[in-house]
């Protein structure tokens, strides 16, 4: 079968579109996880302590979806000849800590963890979205 460029191309396209999509659910999760982050910090009390952690959790599966979709999106792009190193690092947001010691400083240590991640994953979505733009323009 010869090598087909253009459907390649469109292939990688798709990737990096399904990649941009759940990065961009897992920051508004975290957005929205970070705003109750400030009402808990700030004494929201234990509503705003759960509702919070219900959105660490939301954006904990898009950031694993995510990276599963970074993992195709990097082997669509071999396809095309293009190689990018797109590493997404998901982890516990220490919610453990934030449960169990519910105090200023854990509560500031989760809200640091959770402003750190969203830089990272929108770091990851303005580097999909300038890949995606490239091929589109191949």
């Amino acid at each position: 079968m010869a090598y087909d460029f253009e459907k390649e191309r469109n292939e990688a396209i798709a990737a990096g579109e399904r990649a941009l999509t759940s990065l961009r659910a897992a920051r508004e999760e975290l957005r929205s996880a970070g705003n109750w982050g400030l009402v808990d910090l700030f004494g929201g009390g234990m509503i705003s302590g759960l509702v919070k952690h219900s959105k660490m959790g939301n954006a904990q599966r898009y950031m694993e979806q995510a990276k599963l979709d970074l993992q195709s999106f990097s082997r669509e792009l071999q396809d095309v000849n293009m190689t990018h190193n797109l590493n997404l690092n998901v982890g516990d947001f220490l919610t453990f800590a934030d449960f169990f010691f519910d105090g200023l400083i854990a509560d500031w240590l989760v809200q640091d963890r959770i402003n750190e991640t969203k830089n990272q994953v929108e770091d990851a979505i303005r580097q999909v979205e300038d890949i995606v733009r490239r091929l589109r323009i191949l």
